[in-house]
């Protein structure tokens, strides 16, 4: 094997090992130790973070802070993962922001004019729409290292009965609509509970007295069937036509709930939790003609009681306000 393609897969190996030896390297590699020790030198001398120790349990051990080894990209890969992480720009906040500034600094320093002149051209014509919001959440990567890390965490959270503190163990984080949420087991609650990120003030890891449990299982593809699995639920069925689909299929929480039939109409069929059916009333009434909600009857009562609010709001026309002229007809401008 030419020197320079070993090196290059030695990096790579050593990147993947967290500890090893020369001679475990020189047999997998099938060169001498000393051929071994040279390439490590080498590496060590061109950037690579390794370390020795000495002893019978001795060996070489790569820093955690270590540099991955080159990769090649062809053009239009290289242009997909700008991108990737270029549609993340319209976010107020997001995990390791300085960490990607950095990366695509370097990304684009090290492409060629042409294609960086390709990327400038596609910025005009290629986005990933995420609505503006003004709450910033500062704490995403601590939240999302506690995910990672299991620990408990002490945050302090602005509700809606104002300031509290809680012990979290979160689950992950994740965006819905330009905002950030965090799926977390909550000691005071004892139960899942979902917290917006930008509503999280202080964060800080907690002392041993409260020990964390054991979440590796519960991860945000499965956190919501555990989380319902402690609620009181309600059967929910509602019938769409095809515009009420269309509006449907956009709302990422219906998506395990919303079937389809071949004329384009369908239904929502499934069991939501029973506390949020305040948001299923308002969002149920925001379709209008197109969606029947069917049952609950908790459900139809509460989008009556919406409707009966409105019919008090709107009784009495204030003058001069879309008010009928005496021919009958309306002085608001017609649709052109």
């Amino acid at each position: 094997m030419p020197k320079a393609k070993r090196l290059l897969e030695l990096m790579m190996t050593v990147n993947r090992k967290r500890k090893f030896t020369a001679k475990e390297l020189a047999e997998e590699f099938g060169v001498s130790t000393r051929t071994i020790l040279r390439d490590l030198q080498e590496l060590s001398e061109l950037g690579v973070p390794l370390y020795s120790e000495v002893g019978p349990h001795g060996g070489y051990h790569v820093l955690n802070e270590r540099s991955l080894p080159p990769i090649s990209f062809t053009e239009e890969e290289a242009i997909a993962i700008f991108f990737s992480v270029y549609a993340l720009r319209h976010y107020l906040s997001i995990p390791f922001e300085a960490e990607i500034s950095s990366a695509l600094n370097k990304f684009t320093s090290y492409m060629t004019s042409d294609i960086r002149d390709r990327i400038e051209q596609m910025k005009n014509r290629v986005d990933f729409i995420t609505p503006a919001r003004r709450g910033e959440s500062p704490h995403l990567s601590r939240l999302l290292e506690g995910a990672i890390h299991q620990q408990v965490l002490l945050i302090e959270y602005e509700a809606k009965e104002g300031k509290v503190s809680r012990h979290i163990q979160p689950i992950g984080t994740y965006a819905r609509d330009g905002i950030w949420y965090c799926p977390a087991y909550c000691f005071l609650r004892d139960g899942y509970r979902v917290f917006r990120c930008d509503r999280i003030k202080a964060v800080a890891q907690v002392s041993s007295n409260v020990k964390p449990r054991d979440l590796r299982h519960v991860h945000l593809g499965n956190v919501q069937p555990v989380t319902q699995a402690e609620q009181e639920m309600v059967h929910v069925r509602v019938e769409l036509n095809e515009e009420g689909m269309r509006k449907c299929e956009t709302e990422w929480w219906l998506a395990n709930h919303l079937h389809h039939q071949e004329d384009g109409r369908g239904w929502v069929d499934g069991h939501f939790p029973k506390q949020d059916l305040p948001f299923l009333d308002k969002f149920f009434m925001g379709l209008g003609e197109d969606a029947t909600v069917r049952q609950p009857p908790e459900l139809v009562h509460g989008m009556r009681k919406i409707l009966s609010r409105l019919m008090d709001k709107y009784a009495v026309v204030q003058a001069g306000e879309g008010s009928k002229t005496s021919e009958g007809v309306s002085d608001e401008p017609s649709d052109p």
